[in-house]
């Protein structure tokens, strides 16, 4: 392992203070951080650890909006009341995702943060644009089959993003507040993480000396019903090959609001807005879920090995809206 200097934040200006430059890291739950670490995929010149600051609470506000700390944890989100009752499809999502002990330990602001499991970038060897921009891209041609995606792919990426989290909240809606040198700011969730385009190495709108503070959901659909499914190889403590979060509300026997995101198929938290829109007004129907499904999947690109995820997450789509309407 490479060395590199630390330093303990007590406050969220000494903490941007101290990450300054691309080359330092923020150190939360480090269950991503360390790992790439000790592969010398990141190199960070300084660690910089924010476990003291103040950012562990979850708080209702008075429009309705829930906030959360950045540094609450991915087991006390899930299980937080306010989370189970108005906004299941997140708590959903939090628990079909890593083991108990992940959960533990992993934030908030974290998840969010998270980087691709795409071997070709863990490996520190293989060309991989988003570690060594430039050098190409290797899972194109490779092996593609189950972490790369099928939408918001480009030439010099392919990574499918691989959080569960980041599925949920982007069908509920949310706003991501960072801090900086210049003072606070908010990203729409949908804006903050970036498609690769031409430049894969650059995957979120924060900037490198911002920090994540917290989360902002949005208000909840009112008598709306939610679904997370998660499709894999394996049951348990593995990422989605294809994933649908479905938050729907009906009323007077047509859908009066619908909200739609994928995961396990995109490079990042997808929201099929096109999708939610051709549901608004109809009866729920086999036929009405299937044209969703398509318009959802229309710009899908699959690679040599994972052309099966269209159908899959197809399939994805239209058993979540089944679920919530039945």
């Amino acid at each position: 392992m490479r060395q590199f200097s630390y330093v303990r934040a007590e406050s969220a200006a000494q903490a941007v203070s101290a990450k300054g430059i691309e080359a330092n890291e923020f150190l939360a739950g480090g269950s991503t951080l360390i790992d790439l670490v000790k592969l010398d995929v990141m190199q960070p010149e300084t660690v910089v650890d924010i476990n003291s600051l103040p950012l562990y609470d979850i708080e209702e506000l008075a429009d309705g909006r829930l906030k959360i700390g950045a540094l609450v944890s991915n087991t006390a989100l899930a299980y937080h009341p306010v989370v189970k009752e108005k906004y299941a499809v997140l708590s959903a999502a939090l628990l079909s995702g890593a083991s108990t002990s992940l959960r533990n330990k992993a934030t908030t602001g974290g998840n969010v943060m998270q980087r691709v499991r795409c071997s070709y970038f863990r490996d520190g060897i293989s060309p991989c644009n988003k570690r060594e921009p430039g050098s190409g891209c290797a899972a194109i041609g490779g092996h593609n089959r189950s972490v790369h995606a099928v939408l918001g792919t480009s030439e010099h990426c392919i990574a499918s993003h691989p959080s569960d989290m980041c599925v949920a909240m982007a069908a509920i809606g949310a706003t991501v507040v960072v801090k900086g040198p210049q003072g606070e700011r908010e990203i729409p969730f949908t804006d903050f993480h970036l498609q690769p385009g031409n430049t894969p190495q650059k995957e979120h709108a924060k900037a490198a000396d911002e920090l994540i503070t917290h989360v902002i959901l949005d208000k909840p659909i009112a008598g709306n019903r939610s679904h997370y499914l998660k499709l894999r190889d394996r049951a348990s403590y593995q990422f989605a090959l294809a994933s649908s979060a479905v938050i729907v509300s009906v009323e007077g026997g047509a859908i009066k609001e619908a909200r739609l995101a994928m995961g396990g198929v995109a490079t990042k938290p997808w929201r099929a807005f096109e999708a939610e829109q051709s549901l608004i007004g109809k009866a729920p129907s086999a036929q009405a879920f299937q044209q969703a499904a398509e318009i959802a999947f229309k710009d899908a690109v699959p690679q040599s090995q994972n052309a099966f995820k269209i159908p899959l997450g197809k399939n994805a789509v239209i058993r979540s809206l089944k679920t919530v309407t039945a």
